[in-house]
């Protein structure tokens, strides 16, 4: 059986500004027309089919650099039928808040496996990773306390700390002698907190892990560290950079995503067992928020049983990675640092960006252009996601192109 949306039952999309705003929403109109104006409109895409080493949006077949499918897990029929039973045994929607009714024993199973992988007490689930990381921060430190963040880091922790309503240090990116500074500067406080990403999502560089769980012992600042873009990739069971690091008794707190390289959606805390306990009871995401989908849990449960079958995926994922870094260096082409699966190539401005995205789609190649907020003005780039879908054909065209391109704008 061939499995499709029927895209003629979609309801016609409205024309654009088919009639005005409202007197109370006109700003909007200025607003937008300042987006474009400055290049950081977002386009509206519609993806048809499964993500995979290729994607189709708005009907143009793309080579896919732009996805987090690290391992090519997203159009893996496997998750699509262990998603298929769960919903079959549990039904499709959660109905309530874990504390309620919510709570299946597909989540129970995926919580489980979590702190197996992670080899940590327990393990709190998330209707996404941005829920996770802004009621756990919130939670965590208060009006009374100092949360020192990377200026890296991503908008979940950044709106976490604000939640927090605590006094806010930001250090330089990956600058461990600004944080120790920082951390000794703080004065009487009730808790100190230090949260960073360990892969960067906009620039993939790593953070010093070993550094920072010396300075909150020094400190004794808790450490929290976001494994969004570590967890599946990096590690010998694929837990993520604490594992790889050997950095697990440094960090107390562990986030991540079910998203990216497990391929399903949610996300994630874990550590010890009291402090899962008491997050039940202060996370307010996770006390409020209706469960995910039991058929969603199945699905990373799953994928979470595939790192320990497949670590060739990883592996062949990073040595891929390495030879792309590699190729661009040698082409003199700017990648910040960068030194995962994340690659990101510095064009500056956002009109730049987009004209270097356009013309690789143009080439058959989709690698989207970020701007700001995700990156500082005059830092706007197009940012390259690997997958272990791709072959080494598909890196060197992508190489070669980008090449051209730039070089082509340098010219002119």
């Amino acid at each position: 059986m061939t499995c499709r949306l029927d895209a003629a039952a979609l309801p016609p999309q409205p024309p654009r500004a088919a009639a005005p705003l409202p007197a109370a929403l006109d700003w909007i109109a200025d607003d937008l027309a300042a987006l474009r104006a400055e290049g950081l409109e977002r386009p509206h895409r519609v993806r048809s089919g499964r993500q995979g080493r290729e994607v189709d949006l708005d009907g143009q077949t793309l080579l896919n650099f732009g996805s987090n499918d690290y391992l090519g897990l997203a159009g893996d029929v496997r998750l699509t039928k262990a998603a298929s039973r769960a919903a079959c045994a549990e039904g499709f929607g959660a109905g309530a808040s874990p504390l309620v009714s919510g709570h299946s024993q597909a989540h129970e199973l995926l919580e489980r496996a979590l702190a197996n992988l992670l080899a940590v007490d327990g393990a709190l689930t998330f209707p996404s990773g941005f829920a996770a990381n802004t009621a756990t921060i919130a939670a965590l430190a208060g009006p009374d306390d100092v949360i020192a963040s990377d200026a890296r880091n991503h908008a979940s922790i950044i709106d976490g700390c604000r939640l927090s309503r605590a006094r806010i240090g930001i250090y330089p990116h990956r600058d461990m002698a600004a944080l120790d500074a920082l951390l000794a500067q703080s004065g009487s406080v009730r808790r100190r907190l230090i949260v960073t990403d360990t892969v960067f999502s906009m620039d993939g560089t790593v953070a010093p892990l070993a550094d920072l769980c010396e300075l909150a012992r020094k400190h004794r600042a808790i450490l929290m560290v976001d494994e969004a873009h570590a967890t599946g990739v990096f590690g010998v069971r694929g837990s993520g950079l604490v594992e790889e690091t050997g950095c697990a008794d440094g960090v107390h707190v562990r986030v991540g995503t079910l998203s990216k390289a497990l391929a399903a959606a949610g996300g994630f805390v874990a550590g010890h067992a009291d402090m899962i306990h008491w997050l039940r009871h202060k996370a307010r995401a996770w006390i409020f928020s209706t469960a995910h989908p039991p058929a969603v849990a199945a699905a990373a449960t799953l994928a979470i049983g595939l790192l320990a079958e497949g670590p060739h995926r990883r592996r062949e994922l990073l040595e891929r990675a390495a030879g792309f870094h590699e190729r661009l260096s040698r082409s003199g082409l700017d990648v910040a640092g960068a030194t995962t699966q994340i690659v990101p190539i510095i064009v500056g401005s956002a009109g730049g960006a987009v004209a270097v995205s356009t013309r690789l789609a143009e080439a058959g190649l989709f690698v989207p252009a970020i701007r700001p907020p995700s990156v500082p003005e005059g830092k706007s780039l197009v940012r390259v996601s690997l997958s272990w879908h791709h072959t080494a054909d598909d890196v060197g065209r992508l190489v070669s192109t980008i090449t051209s391109i730039l070089s082509d704008r340098a010219d002119s």
